[in-house]
């Protein structure tokens, strides 16, 4: 088939370093396995729909569950944005994603976290925030049910934010923790406040114009079928799904 997708070698070359060591029997071509992967995630398939090419169905699912499992999707976005990202500026933002009936179980094992899927006006849903750099590309995500507030994933993520210039988010993020948690960290916000403030903020209109770069992102990623729409339950599985395709996306 002409329009399967394949790892190029320099692609591979960047990518084989934060591959987990094989024990005991050798592992099946990691090129042709997660090429196969990429293709099932981009296209919304199911495992068993998988073009032979890529070879058995059961191989890519152990694949893509193991190494979930392991963080190795979210190690490999982390490592190459810790190359190339420009910290200068960085932005905040959330988006819906529509969680399938297969994936929307409320059920969960006790003391666990559950599915991290909500019921909003549009349905259920995931709830994914992300930080990004100047230019869009995705530092730090974090799932959350769909009905959290965007101020409630940033008060995770504030703790976890590289050094930066400034900040940059849409008015859902205006509370004035917030803007005090950015000050002591040496971060300027340029954040619009809400329309309820008895008096403005004022804000840096040109910079704050920057910001439809993490709005681009989330489309970029919506793309991809299988994280437009949530068929996983483990959001822990989801997640990585989402690692991969922000970085074949935006930084390979």
């Amino acid at each position: 088939m002409s329009n399967l997708f394949w790892l190029t070698d320099e692609q591979m070359e960047r990518l084989q370093h934060y591959f987990p060591k094989s024990h005991g029997k050798q592992r099946v071509d990691d090129r042709r396995v997660l090429s196969g992967i990429i293709f099932i995630s981009r296209n919304g398939l199911r495992w068993f729909d998988a073009p032979r090419e890529y070879g058995p169905p059961k191989t890519l699912y152990n694949r893509s569950k193991r190494w979930s499992d392991m963080s190795v999707f979210a190690r490999i976005m982390n490592g190459l944005a810790a190359q190339g990202t420009d910290h200068k500026t960085i932005m905040i933002d959330a988006t819906y994603l529509k969680a399938h009936r297969t994936a929307s179980s409320l059920r969960f094992e006790k003391g666990g976290r559950g599915r991290l899927i909500g019921r909003t006006k549009g349905g259920m849903n995931t709830k994914l925030h992300a930080v990004t750099d100047s230019l869009g590309r995705p530092i730090r995500f974090l799932l959350s049910a769909g009905q959290v507030s965007d101020y409630t994933g940033a008060r995770i993520l504030v703790n976890n934010l590289p050094s930066a210039d400034w900040l940059l988010g849409d008015r859902g993020y205006d509370a004035d923790w917030f803007r005090e948690a950015l000050n002591d960290r040496g971060i300027k916000p340029c954040i619009p406040g809400r329309k309820s403030r008895d008096k403005p903020v004022r804000y840096d209109k040109r910079r704050y114009k920057r910001r439809n770069r993490i709005e681009v992102m989330f489309g970029r990623l919506k793309d991809w079928r299988r994280v437009a729409t949530r068929y996983d339950r483990c959001p822990k599985v989801f997640l990585s799904a989402i690692a991969l395709a922000a970085t074949v996306l935006l930084w390979l």
